[in-house]
């Protein structure tokens, strides 16, 4: 019985050594930052300019603004990615993302159609 138990008390301490934690992370760059990138990204990207939050990333030179001008949603990746790496929100950004630049075209194929061009 004594056995049983030790085999089951082994079982579950093995299990739980290679549990999968799909926590939110945060390290340098704020929560506030995460969540409000994903609805407005340049906005927000500019808020945090202001307040000395993207300072930690060296952010210098003509390339950023350029960037944050033509294609903010790839700087919020970019951000995500040297901060956290390939984490749980680096994925949620992709994925909005790709349905943010995925649903455009669409929307701009069916007004020109309606235009009666």
């Amino acid at each position: 019985m004594s056995a049983g138990l030790a085999i089951l008390a082994a079982a579950v301490q093995h299990t739980a050594q290679f549990s999968l934690d799909l926590s939110l992370v945060v390290h340098r760059l704020p929560l506030w930052f995460l969540v409000f990138s994903l609805f407005l990204p340049r906005l927000t990207m500019a808020v945090a300019w202001f307040q000395g939050t993207l300072i930690p990333f060296h952010l210098q030179g003509i390339i950023p603004p350029i960037v944050w001008l033509v294609l903010p949603r790839g700087l919020v990746l970019y951000l995500i990615y040297v901060d956290q790496g390939v984490t749980l929100w680096f994925l949620i950004h992709l994925l909005v993302a790709v349905l943010v630049f995925g649903g455009s075209g669409r929307y701009h194929t069916r007004s020109r159609r309606g235009d009666g061009y």
